[in-house]
């Protein structure tokens, strides 16, 4: 079968290649297209558009190349026709894919959401739209499935992509991991992940690394997004304690101590690797005041919306400053307080329902196409 697949973002990336990954284990002629990024391309398919061509974050940022984001999605189409799916498969990036999604049902496409849009966050009106545009849904996050039941909408809950992507990318020991970094197996090592994104990894990565400043006693070192190129990072890198690696996320968490992290998918991440984290965001004030008005979760990290309590500190907006991000580094630091972050750790994973998510959704996709 011939299955075509838009992901926007390097996570989107990142399950899309799994997907493509079982979807050739068990449809071997599979032809597969796509919208999305290197690990996609990697994992077999032949892309369309590279998702650094669709990155745009926040309000203003999406007004400003409005004109670029229409004409990706008029190339979409085109192309999406030109290919003539049997399957098409949108991951996540609502904004793009819903719009996608409206044209293709009055084509008569299959329709496959993986990675629903966060409609419980705000806009819940916006399911009557997924009702009529989308054929199936599958969702990751265990409260979704009643979610979408509380508007008449049948999902499929497959479990958690994350726990399928950790489980199968190999990690260095510390030693390795310090002596191919120039890193030293003395230190402790704090993980900064700043974003994935230019404007996102500007304005949080200065203010981490003033943090660390703090903090001599460890080695902090910077998760560079492979969206980005090295380049961009090195007027960051001019102080000794600071090291960046690329493309060792995993590597990275699965050896580091605690974590900043910008909120996002990097957040669970950082929990499946039972690493203590401060959360950190910080939007442009417009965009922030619009996401203020329309957002209604108490909270923003993936850990804390999953776990309905806060597991973890959120410093977001003007609460994130020098001041604030010290006092809750120095927290997790603590080893009480370390002990009582992983143990909720460990009930998360639990929830998140085992392993195979990508196997059981690309089953589901080729029973229903």
């Amino acid at each position: 079968m011939k299955y075509y697949i838009i992901a926007g973002e390097a996570s989107g990336d990142l399950h899309g290649s799994n997907l493509i990954k079982a979807l050739k284990a068990k449809d071997p002629e599979a032809e597969i297209r796509a919208f999305g990024g290197d690990l996609m391309q990697q994992a077999g398919a032949t892309l369309a558009l590279h998702y650094k061509a669709m990155a745009f974050m926040g309000f203003l940022e999406v007004v400003k190349n409005i004109r670029q984001i229409f004409k990706n999605m008029a190339f979409c189409k085109e192309d999406i026709a030109a290919f003539s799916p049997d399957a098409l498969i949108f991951i996540d990036f609502s904004g793009f894919n819903l719009r996608i999604a409206k044209w293709a049902k009055t084509k008569n496409y299959n329709t496959n959401y993986y990675i629903s849009p966060q409609v419980w966050a705000s806009r819940a009106s916006r399911v009557e739209k997924i009702k009529q545009y989308i054929d199936q849904m599958y969702v990751i996050l265990p409260f979704e499935k009643a979610f979408y039941a509380k508007y008449n909408y049948k999902v499929d809950f497959v479990g958690h992509p994350l726990l399928d992507a950790i489980a199968n990318t190999p990690t260095q020991s510390l030693s390795i991991f310090c002596a191919q970094n120039n890193l030293s197996k003395d230190k402790k090592i704090i993980a900064l992940l700043p974003g994935s994104r230019k404007q996102e990894v500007e304005k949080m990565l200065a203010l981490m690394l003033q943090t660390a400043n703090n903090f001599p006693e460890y080695q902090f070192v910077i998760a560079g997004a492979p969206s980005l190129d090295n380049e961009f990072y090195q007027k960051f890198l001019k102080k000794d304690y600071v090291a960046f690696v690329k493309n060792q996320t995993y590597s990275l968490l699965s050896n580091a101590h605690a974590a900043l992290v910008t909120s996002g998918t990097a957040t669970l991440e950082t929990a499946l690797f039972r690493v203590p984290q401060v959360v950190c965001y910080r939007g442009n004030w417009v965009s922030y005041q619009i996401a203020k008005r329309i957002i209604t979760l108490e909270y923003i990290s993936l850990v804390n919306l999953i776990m309905n309590k806060e597991v973890v500190k959120e410093l977001i907006q003007d609460d994130l400053n020098l001041k604030n991000l010290k006092q809750e580094l120095a927290k997790i630091l603590e080893p009480s307080h370390r002990n009582s972050v992983v143990q909720q750790y460990d009930a998360l994973i639990h929830k998140l329902g085992g392993a195979g998510a990508s196997e059981k959704t690309a089953q589901l996709i080729i029973e229903n196409a």
